[in-house]
């Protein structure tokens, strides 16, 4: 059974950082596109970020870039998402999900998502 679990969220003043870690177990994690996703209150789960299993290939949606990063550790079964200059319209739910058919592409959909996390809420103060 796929485990996916979150970690690192919190409450933290604008401007500040953060680094969310997400573990897999239960699957070959290295083989899988992985992806971050977010979802504020009244929204739809949006991408933020996504990495190629190698890690080599990273992708982004605009208004991160520049300030979130995304990492791997095959090694280690999880991957990170280091987030600086956080602003408030950052406060969301982030989630962690596994892409069990592509492996250098990440998808923007949700959909094409298989295993997902519970989620680790991060608050951005104004």
């Amino acid at each position: 059974q796929v485990q996916v679990v979150e970690s690192g969220g919190g409450l933290v003043q604008a401007g500040g950082s953060l680094r969310l870690s997400c573990t897999v177990s239960g699957r070959t994690f290295s083989r899988n596109v992985m992806g971050w996703f977010r979802q504020a209150p009244g929204k739809e789960r949006e991408f933020v970020a996504g990495i190629s299993r190698s890690g080599e290939r990273t992708y982004y949606v605009d208004f991160v870039k520049g300030r979130f990063t995304i990492t791997r550790d095959n090694a280690e079964n999880t991957v990170y998402l280091q987030m600086n200059g956080l602003k408030p319209e950052d406060t969301a739910v982030y989630y962690c999900a596994a892409d069990s058919f592509r492996s250098e592409v990440a998808d923007r959909r949700p959909e094409e998502y298989d295993y997902w996390g519970q989620g680790t809420q991060v608050t951005v103060s104004s």
